[in-house]
């Protein structure tokens, strides 16, 4: 795996850069930088702290993370938030506590989401009369099997 040079501001330097917790992570670790209470249904836009320019031809995920959700419900409204290369702002990331009846403390330097930078690639979009013939066709949700079907 090679490192992808990512510029960083940290706005607030009391909270730490975002970081991976073990080799080989996939997302990196971002932290609030206030606290905040979510009661059970209720979402709020959270800052980071942090800012980054992505080189082009790349973009940043914002994930949520895996025990946050199973332990609490919390989530993030967007999953996965994207940060495009040319965004030079604060990364914020819109929590919801999904959770039917207990609030969520979060204190600053609590851990909320993950980033996963990866390369993207631009389409180029070419309109035709109609699109080529696939197995799938234009069968739509569900059609590919799972949950409850033979």
């Amino acid at each position: 795996m090679s490192d992808v040079e990512v510029l960083l501001v940290r706005l607030d330097p009391g909270i730490p850069a975002p970081a991976y917790s073990q080799d080989g992570d996939a997302g990196a670790d971002l932290m609030t930088s206030v606290d905040l209470v979510l009661a059970p249904g209720e979402r709020a836009t959270v800052p980071t702290g942090v800012a980054i320019a992505l080189p082009p031809g790349h973009a940043a995920f914002v994930h949520p993370r895996s025990g946050l959700a199973a332990r609490h419900g919390l989530t993030v409204v967007n999953a996965p938030g994207t940060v495009d290369a040319g965004y030079r702002g604060e990364i914020k990331v819109t929590l919801l506590n999904t959770d039917a009846r207990e609030e969520l403390r979060l204190r600053r330097g609590d851990r909320i989401a993950q980033l996963v930078v990866q390369r993207v690639e631009r389409a180029a979009f070419v309109e035709v009369a109609e699109l080529p013939a696939s197995e799938r066709g234009a069968a739509g949700f569900g059609s590919s099997g799972g949950w409850g079907t033979p």
